[in-house]
């Protein structure tokens, strides 16, 4: 799955021109309030999933945001969002297989911008499988076109990856994706289903050409069918049998092998 997204310009541009006068900083919040601070350039990746959250998430009765903790399948704990949209990028990015990380309002960034000391606080940090890591900026998509909001992102953008990291503003996802992925979200817990029941059920949907044909298979296999469509919706859930999932799941849908 590929998120909506801009790419950012790479650092060596950075918004108008500007150099800035000293190097970008950071602060990471260590065991719930103590801040470090350094160079953005000595920020180990390592220790920013070893910290708090940046930002503290509030609540508040009238609050306008919609703030929460959502159970992140990728990392096997609780991971924090602050309004509706964030969550829904949380989402996808724990159903991505290729998340090992995931943490929120991840560190702090520090930095000129046209003379004046800014600081930023980005949404998310992703680490991939393959070492490479990703910060995520949550915006609708409306706010974009405002240009002090589009202009201070590209500046964080090109600090950011100027520290060797992608970075990645993320917008409304397609409707019929994200209810497919909440819907799976529903069975993402790997210890609710036994290796040795998902083992059983591979076997018997290998050659299944539709979701509700491997349902079928997988029912006789384990002799239950409603705990065999669970298995099925978990192994969907896994990537272990894959789906169109920009249109609405029924019995009819096509499988592909991954």
């Amino acid at each position: 799955y590929v998120n909506e997204s801009r790419v950012m310009t790479h650092c060596s541009r950075l918004i108008g021109g500007d150099v800035p006068t000293s190097p970008p900083q950071y602060t990471l919040r260590l065991d719930g309030k103590d801040l470090e601070r350094g160079e953005l350039a000595n920020l180990e990746a390592r220790h920013v999933f070893e910290a708090e959250p940046r930002r503290t998430f509030r609540w508040h009765r009238g609050q306008r945001h919609y703030p929460g903790r959502y159970w992140c399948a990728t990392t096997e704990g609780f991971v924090g969002y602050e309004s509706r949209l964030e969550l829904a990028a949380l989402l996808l990015e724990d159903f991505d297989h290729r998340a090992v990380r995931i943490a929120s309002q991840p560190f702090e960034l520090i930095a000129d911008r046209d003379g004046v000391e800014r600081s930023y606080v980005p949404d998310y940090m992703i680490e991939h499988d393959d070492h490479r890591f990703t910060v995520i900026e949550v915006k609708p998509k409306r706010r974009l076109e405002d240009p002090e909001i589009a202009g201070a992102l590209r500046w964080a953008g090109d600090i950011i990856q100027s520290r060797g990291w992608g970075y990645r503003i993320v917008t409304e996802p397609d409707p019929a994706l994200l209810s497919n992925v909440r819907f799976l979200a529903g069975y993402r817990r790997l210890w609710q289903f036994p290796r040795r029941d998902v083992e059983v059920a591979e076997a018997a949907i290998c050659a299944a050409p539709t979701l509700g044909t491997a349902m079928r298979s997988a029912g006789a296999a384990l002799d239950d069918i409603p705990y065999a469509r669970a298995v099925v919706l978990h192994m969907l859930w896994r990537r272990s049998i894959l789906c169109d999932l920009t249109s609405a799941l029924a019995n009819h849908t096509a499988l592909e092998t991954p």
